[in-house]
């Protein structure tokens, strides 16, 4: 190790037990970019220490590609990335005051170039299989040598690799010569192929350039964990984040054998989908807040917006009315384009079972069922599998798949492990990255996790989600992984209350410019959502959007023309449609301010513990990353902190942020969540969303808004608060008992009361 840092072994077995750091209220989520590393983190402490944030959640602090901008492409576990400030930055970023929560990557490092920056697969390519470093890595040795894919279009390698001593060169790529090979291509322990092929190792989703790691051998835990066990026994990271568990061999076993040697706060990205919950078996706190996020958004969304939306969307796309069509479909894409590899390397014993198992895969509706080698599969894995293979027989030899079915619930080790790791990239690639650009009637509702068919939930089963909460699970409205922030998707579920005039203000578009139905319509909402912005951010967004969505254009399979098509379809609708754009999001925003407040309010005050990404205390207008990982102005947002007061959208958003985020610094993070209802069983209920903390805190906020003014507001109708004297703490004004909402809402669309 070139740091100082010390070993893990003072929290390994047989050590004294230490003190586990208090648990946070609230987190701030910092993005870490060789331009922003920790010295620019600490100089933000003061600020969110005034903002009401408990701890800063960093993004991953290891060493990575030099030139990375979001930190999962690890290199070198030995170290704390260089370009941050090195392990002396992180002491000096801890020692400001604001504990730490580090994310770190268990499943995957990266195949950098030139590939020598990775030591360790370095040393593989180079010594094969018998290398101590072979371990480390999820590779596939059966065919002797491991696949890279590197090579681009029909080439004559062996003219293009050049020999340099001990290192092969392929343009940009190195790779390292086995002893006493002389050189030769064909004598390495590697082989190079073209890039589109599998490579011989599993890796994250459909990316070949990020390796899967084997963290369940013990070597390769201590070894990647070394130096973050280290910090946090020094105590200068107090809390974990852990990308991705669902890419491991054994996410129960990593994340006990994670808990015994740093017992801190520690929640696991772990996409849960519809009302599936965490394992009750996995040792952590719970989710990065996914299922907290997609709870609220459907909260906003009126659901009797779904049928003209639906209409609306189907007239202006090219793709089916049956959302479970189109994920089929996607998933068998993603299957046939990307995964091949792995599918081979599931059914090497059972060829003749492959297209089963394909349809087993295709018909998972979750990331994982958490089956166990050698254990008794539980009810809900039972229940999921079975379902599984119901639909899978649908299109395949019903008596294939029941046999396909039984291997991974209870069939060899190798089998039963590998389809639940290839679960989640099918769900991912085919869900998350096809199937949510293909069918989007109303965008906000196509997130990580989201499911864009279900329009909205009532407030009874918003109160029926939260009751079965964790309590320090992590919440969050905005991620660097979301496809749009939250207050793009405030905008968006306004469209569920006006979808009459959304139609109309589209056809006039459409009239106008034109270039794709199979993206266009995608691109009317998120330029709309997403207003001003500039014609560089929406062409990179529209470049992406077409690229995942994989109809005409994909990562694989460019095309230069189409391309040029989605730029200046951009430059068009921006200059030909921009002013209409910007009338009509002017008259959306009155109540998409409503919806903004709201749902902050709501995910600062439910039960877990609240994430504020980096800028989103006040409005912010990103979509998919990169575009959401910009920078800051936190000089804005800092002369909004120390001269609060004005009535802009930004001002209250930073007051209903802060003024929650210290009344849960004063909170009990295990105080009951209590469902209040307005007093009178009239059209208003649908209106409001209100719940109290234990007896310390109510929140109460708006929903629906364009539909409240409709029916001319509130009216006479009240809400009964719990016994006692309450302040308002947007306010100042105190209520007790029986509050109209007309007087409890008369300045903010939001309220949150404080016992006094």
């Amino acid at each position: 190790m070139t740091e100082s840092v010390k070993p893990a072994a003072s929290v390994g077995p047989g050590a004294a037990e230490p003190t586990a750091p208090a648990k946070p209220t609230a987190t701030y989520r910092l993005q870490l970019t060789p331009d922003f590393g920790f010295g620019e983190a600490a100089g933000l402490v003061g600020y969110l220490a005034e903002l009401g944030v408990s701890h800063l959640y960093l993004s991953p602090i290891l060493q990575a590609v030099p030139a990375s901008l979001h930190g999962y492409d690890v290199t070198d576990h030995s170290k704390v990335r260089e370009e941050f400030g090195g392990i002396a930055g992180l002491r000096e970023l801890a020692a400001r005051g604001l504990p730490l929560i580090a994310d770190i990557v268990p499943n995957h490092m990266t195949v950098p170039v030139p590939e020598s920056a990775n030591a360790r697969l370095w040393e593989v390519l180079k010594d094969g299989p018998e290398s101590p470093s072979a371990r480390w890595f999820d590779l596939d040795w059966s065919g002797g040598k491991v696949a890279m894919p590197v090579l681009g279009g029909d080439t004559d390698v062996e003219a293009e690799v050049v020999a340099d001593g001990d290192v092969l060169r392929y343009y940009d790529h190195e790779f390292p010569v086995r002893q006493g090979s002389g050189g030769r291509l064909d004598d390495q322990f590697y082989r190079l192929v073209p890039w589109r092929e599998s490579p011989g190792y599993r890796r994250f989703f459909d990316v070949s350039s990020l390796i899967g790691l084997r963290v369940e051998d013990p070597e390769v835990f201590d070894a990647t964990h070394r130096v973050i066990l280290s910090l946090v026994a020094e105590g200068v990271i107090t809390g974990l984040r852990v990308d991705h568990p669902d890419g491991l061999a054994d996410p129960r076993a990593y994340l006990a054998r994670l808990r015994e040697l740093a017992p801190v706060w520690t929640v696991a990205e772990k996409i849960l989908i519809d009302d599936e919950r965490l394992p009750d078996d996995w040792a952590c706190d719970g989710t990065t807040g996914y299922d907290a996020l997609n709870m609220v958004t459907r909260l906003f969304v009126d659901p009797a917006g779904a049928g003209p939306l639906v209409g609306t969307f189907l007239q202006h796309t090219a793709f089916p009315a049956d959302y479970d069509i189109v994920r089929y479909e996607a998933k068998k894409q993603v299957l046939a384009q990307f995964f091949g590899g792995e599918v081979d390397r599931l059914t090497r014993d059972v060829p003749e079972l492959r297209e089963a198992m394909v349809e087993l895969l295709a018909a998972m509706p979750v990331y994982r069922a958490y089956t166990v080698p050698g254990e008794e599969p539980a009810a809900e894995t039972l229940r999921l599998i079975r379902a599984a293979a119901a639909e899978a027989a649908r299109h395949a030899d019903p008596d294939a798949v029941a046999r396909a079915a039984e291997l991974v619930l209870s069939g060899p080790a190798e089998t039963v492990t590998r389809f639940q790791q290839t679960c989640g990239p099918v769900m991912a690639k085919g869900v998350e990255d096809t199937a949510l650009y293909r069918w989007y009637p109303l965008a906000c509702l196509n997130e990580v996790g989201g499911e864009p068919d279900r329009f909205g939930v009532s407030a009874a089963e918003f109160h029926a989600f939260c009751a079965g909460m964790a309590p320090y699970t992590m919440t969050t409205l905005s991620t660097h992984d979301t496809k749009r922030s939250e207050d793009v998707r405030a905008r968006l579920a306004v469209l569920s209350e006006l979808p009459g005039e959304w139609a109309e203000a589209v056809a006039g578009w459409s009239e106008q410019v034109s270039f794709d139905p199979k993206l266009d319509y995608l691109a009317w909402q998120n330029l709309m959502a997403a207003w001003p912005i500039s014609v560089e951010r929406f062409s990179d967004y529209l470049y992406k959007a077409a690229r995942e969505a994989k109809t005409t254009i994909s990562w694989m399979t460019p095309d230069t023309a189409y391309e040029k098509g989605v730029r200046d379809f951009a430059a068009r609708a921006i200059d030909v449609c921009g002013p209409s754009v910007a009338a009509f999001t002017e008259r959306l925003d009155k109540y998409a301010r409503v919806n903004s407040l709201g749902q902050k309010l709501v995910q600062l005050m439910m039960p877990g513990i609240p994430d504020v990404y980096q800028g989103s205390e006040t409005t912010d207008f990103s979509l998919v990353d990169p575009d959401n990982r910009r920078p800051v102005d936190f000089a804005y947002r800092r002369s909004l902190l120390t001269a609060p007061g004005g009535d802009s959208w930004d001002a209250a958003k930073l007051q209903v942020t802060t003024s929650a985020l210290r009344l849960r610094a004063e909170l009990d993070p295990a105080a009951p969540y209590i469902p209040l209802e307005a007093d009178e069983a009239g059209a208003g209920r649908e209106h409001v969303i209100a719940f109290a903390r234990g007896d310390q805190a109510v929140a109460v906020a708006t929903r629906f808004p364009a539909g409240l003014e409709r029916r001319g507001g509130w009216g006479a109708e009240t809400l009964t608060l719990p016994p006692g004297r309450w302040r308002d703490v947007l306010t100042g004004t105190r209520h007790t008992g029986r509050i109209p909402f007309a007087h409890l809402l008369a300045r903010y669309p939001v309220a949150l009361l404080e016992r006094e």
